[in-house]
């Protein structure tokens, strides 16, 4: 079974709430935009929804993350975000992504490690089969 590594693409027009005292996106809305593209992400793409997840009595949190930034984004700019699964396997997945602005330019790179927590217990869980499948091809 093969993972699907496929990059999807989600677009968001920066808000004013999301810009700091130097006129530009604040570090911690780039966070924001990855979680807001997954959860698009999931549902749209992997026919997957975070509803489907705590249906089942499971969710995902993140673990870790890295950004670099590489170019800021401003006011009213549109921005693509695209994420991709690197891996998924034990209770863990890893999601790569990249922001452009709106000229098609990176403004930054990173992943997030998410750990699979069942609901219930609120400790990690190993990722099911049935997900697994889900996210292949």
């Amino acid at each position: 079974m093969k993972l699907n590594t496929n990059k999807y693409e989600t677009a968001l027009t920066v808000r004013p709430d999301d810009i700091d005292m130097n006129n530009h996106v604040h570090s911690s809305k780039y966070m924001d935009y990855v979680l807001f593209a997954r959860y698009d992400q999931m549902h749209r793409c992997y026919n997957m929804s975070m509803d489907e997840f705590i249906k089942n009595g499971l969710t995902w949190v993140i673990k870790s993350t890295f950004i670099e930034f590489k170019r800021s984004l401003m006011l009213g700019e549109t921005c693509n975000i695209f994420t991709w699964l690197e891996s998924m396997d034990g209770n863990s997945c890893k999601v790569c992504f990249e922001i452009k602005n709106g000229k098609g330019k990176e403004s930054c790179t990173g992943f997030f490690i998410y750990t699979m927590i069942n609901i219930e217990t609120g400790r990690a869980h190993t990722v099911p089969n049935w997900i697994i499948e889900r996210y292949s091809i």
